[in-house]
């Protein structure tokens, strides 16, 4: 009896272990597939291409290959091969063309070579042949001494006890005391914060053209022009921004050496928020220590409205605003679990598959609502009957999908966050105008991380405050098709010379207004 019982104890003992082990081996195995998805999603980030489109045509489960092969069918031995392209407008060139200054070159024989080479005759002009290019002239940097003339009274010197002191009216200066003109200061600007191009090389082009001017004089320039004179613009574009009732934000990391209490190592954020596509647009940066949402509930104190983001929960605080979710994000989710799946898998109608589909269809519902050029009214219309079939049909799917899917692989995770995004995702069926999307944001920042790779950090709080300014004024400026140079250079002209407490003064300088020179506008085209 007592082997019987050892037997069964033992017998119970290995189950028990068995059962164990494959336990182990089935967590061994899930955790193996998910280094194998990032392992192939990292390899595809690096060496694939980066784009997100995709093909319809390749992701529609109901036409597959195996679907239209006829193996009967003669393969052909000729493949006819067609393309498009844009077309060329006739007059399109000399509307590029027509605003820039024009240098004539005239070439003529001189008297003794106008003789006819066959009877010896006096040649005369029977016609011109023209070739038009371009030519570029670098950049020169000459000194501007401004002298002021003043006058005094002869008589008042002889007769007066004082005498009138009449000064010639001469503009101020953007930074008294400082060689820095309003176009130097924008030349500097425009460089760094339109071009990324860092103050060292930009100290290595100055000394070429045999001015030693060093990075640390460039950048106490451009603070200096930062806070006071562009942060009136700023803030009133701020006051602005914050009375629209359709907003979007975005944000992204950023490195400031010198942070009271903090490491160098510290990392910090760089905020974006601007306009959407009602009105001129606003786009303004603001720099924080932190991803706290008390940052967000500061910067937009009194702002009412639609608020759409990236998902960020630090949005979520906002009082009297409703979140709209980004398409985008969602979407590039399922393209990502796609890209990690095994190469033999990719072209199988796989659930991953199905995912991305629904967001595309999505999106085409969206291009053809945009082709059509219709009223917000009717968007939002249109939305509700085309749109909200696609949202019903994909939150049934996605609940069913994640019964069946592990959480933590890539698939899981991109229905994690449409399911706990859901909400927001489909508020932008609320209002015809709100966009399916946060690109307009992405757009917006993506200046300032191309920006970042090439300057990497901010070396104190007062410089990263006065990026985020400088940033605003021309992303600014570039949105609503201004010359974010002569837009600088004009006011760096004016606002030292302008009752700046004025705020129609101020409206007046904004990227927007009509009273801006026709200097500072793009060149617009048919």
């Amino acid at each position: 009896m007592d082997t019987q019982e050892n037997s069964a104890r033992i017998i119970e003992q290995l189950s028990d272990k068995i059962l164990q082990q494959e336990y182990q081996i089935a967590e061994l195995n899930a955790k193996l597939r998910w280094y194998e998805e990032q392992f192939r999603l990292s390899r595809q980030q690096k060496y694939g291409a980066s784009s997100e489109r995709t093909d319809h045509e390749q992701l529609n489960l109901f036409n597959e290959v195996e679907d239209t092969a006829n193996p009967q069918v003669e393969e052909a031995t000729l493949e006819t091969v067609t393309y498009q392209r844009q077309k060329k407008q006739a007059g399109q060139r000399a509307k590029q063309i027509e605003a820039l200054p024009e240098e004539v070159i005239e070439y003529r024989l001189e008297e003794h070579e106008k003789v006819c080479p066959s009877c010896q005759g006096v040649l005369h002009e029977m016609s011109t042949q023209t070739r038009q290019e371009f030519k570029i002239i670098p950049a020169q940097v000459k000194l501007v001494k401004h002298i002021q003339h003043i006058y005094a009274c002869r008589r008042c010197e002889r007769e007066n006890l004082t005498t009138p002191i009449i000064k010639a009216q001469m503009p101020a200066p953007i930074l008294p005391g400082s060689l820095a003109s309003p176009s130097m200061l924008a030349y500097i600007a425009d460089q760094k914060y339109t071009n990324s191009l860092p103050l060292y090389r930009q100290e290595q082009q100055f000394s070429r053209l045999g001015i030693e001017l060093s990075r640390q004089t460039m950048a106490n320039w451009l603070l200096a022009a930062a806070d006071p004179w562009l942060k009136r613009i700023y803030d009133r574009m701020h006051e602005q921004l914050v009375q629209r009732d359709i907003l979007h934000a975005d944000e992204t990391t950023l490195q400031v050496l010198r942070e009271p209490g903090r490491s160098a190592e510290s990392k910090s954020y760089m905020w974006l928020y601007r306009t959407g596509r009602d009105g001129p647009p606003i786009v303004l940066y603001d720099y924080q220590t932190t991803r706290a949402s008390k940052h967000p509930i500061s910067f937009l104190a009194g702002f009412k409205g639609y608020l759409q983001t990236d998902g960020y929960n630090g949005y979520g605080q906002l009082k009297d605003v409703i979140l709209i979710g980004c398409w985008s994000h969602a979407r590039r989710k399922f393209a990502e679990a796609l890209k990690a799946l095994p190469a033999e898998q990719k072209n199988k109608p796989v659930a991953t598959s199905v995912g991305l589909d629904y967001c595309n269809q999505l999106f085409a519902i969206e291009r053809q609502l945009k082709d059509q050029n219709i009223s917000d009214q009717d968007r939002y219309e249109e939305r509700l009957k085309l749109s909200m079939p696609v949202l019903d049909n994909f939150y049934v799917w996605l609940k069913k999908q994640r019964q069946q899917t592990l959480p933590k692989s890539t698939f899981g995770q991109a229905i994690t966050y449409c399911l706990n995004q859901w909400d927001n995702l489909k508020n932008f069926l609320l209002d015809g105008r709100l966009e399916i999307d946060n690109n307009r944001a992405e757009r917006s920042i993506k200046p300032f991380v191309i920006g970042r790779k090439n300057f990497l950090f901010s070396n104190t709080p007062r410089g990263a405050r006065g990026s985020a300014i400088i940033y605003s004024i021309i992303e600014t400026a570039k949105e609503n098709n201004l010359k974010p140079f002569n837009y600088l250079t004009y006011l760096f002209e004016q606002l030292p010379n302008v009752d700046t407490g004025n705020a129609a003064v101020i409206d007046s300088l904004l990227p927007w207004s009509d009273a801006l020179l026709a200097d500072c506008r793009m060149p617009q085209y048919a």
